[in-house]
């Protein structure tokens, strides 16, 4: 079954097509990045209007790769939410207006059970059941995932997310935009030990996260130093980074401990983060389990992950028509498929 992915939540146009027996047959991601970097973060409708001029080419040029036509799809997966209404509309109505022309099925994707099932497109690729930590701008959240659509919520940020207090603490630190890249790449040049930065919830007992606290530790910090050479600022970056793996992966390792499960998946833009790969993979050898990522260029929004859900809830598709898009959309709502 062929399946074409469409992911339109925020500043990322991503086009996909999956194939249940072949697997990733194409993909192509068109990022804003350059376009909101004026702004200083993203704008809605720039977002929105930018998703309209990229949906189609980016179809053609997935469909042209991959040797297909749209005659030759199964069904149409898009992004439903959660995420900017504006820009969740642009990919639900090509969807729906594809799924209605070619008499198709059309499914509804959750775009963090994208993000959630992404690491299953990866070689080796886990297996159910596992802990799932997902950290990206807008979440950081660890669940037990026994299958599709069989969520438990075991912890999850109290305020800033982890993407989300990256980019803040690299926007405090004049780095510019989009704040968390740039941050990690400064980091790797500064020395970590020079300051001592605090482990929010470290010791909380439980398995939720908290960064507004570690993101004003910085600014308190920064001030301090004030005015920052490229050195302290990249001594600070590195602080700041080290704080955050050390609380993700103390949190893992709990969560681990705590289902008696084996297996962790990371998911979302923060799993690309060199140091956090490279401590988990550590912690891993130490505590004999496993730990899978989804490929690089899978760990930002794309629409692989959104034609792989799409695929694995085919069942669940519908016949194109009237539809709607979820800017707020809880994970534990979704129906599990056997």
């Amino acid at each position: 079954m062929l399946t074409l992915g469409i992911e339109s939540s925020c500043d990322e146009t991503g086009i996909a097509l999956y194939d249940s027996e072949a697997g990733l047959l194409a993909h192509h991601i068109h990022s804003q990045i350059a376009m909101h970097a004026e702004y200083g973060g993203v704008v809605p409708e720039l977002a929105s209007r930018d998703h309209i001029r990229r949906v189609l080419p980016l179809t053609r040029q997935c469909l042209k790769e991959a040797g297909k036509t749209l005659a030759d799809l199964d069904a149409i997966a898009y992004t439903e939410g959660p995420g900017l209404a504006g820009a969740l509309l642009v990919g639900a109505s090509v969807a729906q207006a594809l799924g209605f022309a070619l008499d198709k099925p059309v499914i509804a994707v959750h775009h963090l059970e994208g993000h959630l099932l992404s690491p299953m497109l990866a070689n080796p690729a886990p297996a159910f059941p596992f802990v799932a930590l997902l950290v990206s701008g807008g979440h950081s959240q660890l669940m037990a995932v026994e299958g599709v659509g069989q969520y438990r919520m075991l912890g999850e940020t109290l305020d800033d997310a982890a993407g989300e207090a990256f980019d803040k603490t690299a926007k405090l630190l004049g780095l510019g935009y989009p704040g968390g890249p740039a941050l990690s790449k400064l980091a790797d040049k500064g020395d970590a030990k020079r300051f001592t930065l605090p482990r929010p919830m470290l010791h909380s007992g439980d398995l939720d996260f908290s960064f507004a606290g570690l993101k004003t530790a910085v600014l308190t910090l920064a001030n301090k130093q004030a005015p920052l050479d490229d050195a302290t600022r990249a001594d600070i970056c590195a602080a700041f980074q080290a704080a955050m793996v050390e609380v993700l992966v103390s949190k893992c390792q709990k969560a681990l401990k705590e289902t008696g499960m084996d297996q962790l998946v990371v998911a979302g833009g923060v799993g690309a983060n060199r140091q956090l790969r490279a401590a988990l993979d550590q912690s891993a050898k130490r505590r004999h389990f496993k730990v899978y990522y989804p490929p690089l260029d899978l760990c930002t929004d794309n629409g692989a992950m959104i034609a792989f859900a799409g695929s694995l809830r085919l069942t669940q598709a519908q016949a194109a028509g009237g539809y709607t898009v979820r800017p707020r959309w809880d994970l534990a709502t979704l129906p599990a498929i056997a």
